[in-house]
C-alpha cells in the first residue's frame, strides 16, 4: 500500500492510497520542498529548494537549482527513477519545478511539474 500525499482520509474512511505512479510523484514533491533539518531522523533529506524563491533571477541561481533538485532526487529516490531534465522559473513568490524523470521499473517517462508560492 502507497500512502496518498498528504495525508487524508478517502470516502472510506480509511487512509486514502496512491497508485505507483502517483506515490512516485508524491515522493518527488517531497523531495523537493523538504527542507533540509525539517525531518527529525533524516535531518539531510530534502533540497533547501524554497530559500532560492527570492534569489535574483541568474544562470547561476538556476544551475544550482538543476543540482538541487538532480542531487536530492538520485540520493533519495534514485532506486526509483531516472531525472531526465529539470527545468525551473521563479517569479515574484512563486517557484515553479518541471521534473522529466523515467520510472525505472517499467522504463516509462513520466513529467511532474510543482508551484509553490511563500
Amino acid at each position: 500500500m502507497n500512502v496518498d500525499f498528504p495525508y487524508h482520509v478517502d470516502p472510506r474512511g480509511r487512509t486514502a492510497e496512491a497508485d505507483r505512479d502517483g506515490h512516485i510523484r508524491d515522493m518527488i514533491e517531497q523531495a523537493l520542498f523538504t527542507a533540509p533539518g525539517e525531518r527529525v531522523n533524516r535531518p539531510d533529506f530534502g533540497t533547501g529548494l524554497m530559500q532560492l524563491v527570492f534569489a535574483p533571477n541568474s544562470d547561476e541561481v538556476a544551475a544550482t537549482l538543476q543540482l538541487l533538485v538532480r542531487g536530492a532526487l538520485q540520493q533519495w529516490l534514485g532506486d526509483k527513477i531516472r531525472v531526465d531534465e529539470v527545468l525551473s522559473e521563479s517569479r515574484d513568490a512563486t517557484l515553479s519545478v518541471t521534473v522529466r524523470y523515467t520510472v525505472l521499473l517499467t522504463q516509462e517517462a513520466a513529467t511532474a511539474q510543482f508551484t509553490r508560492t511563500t
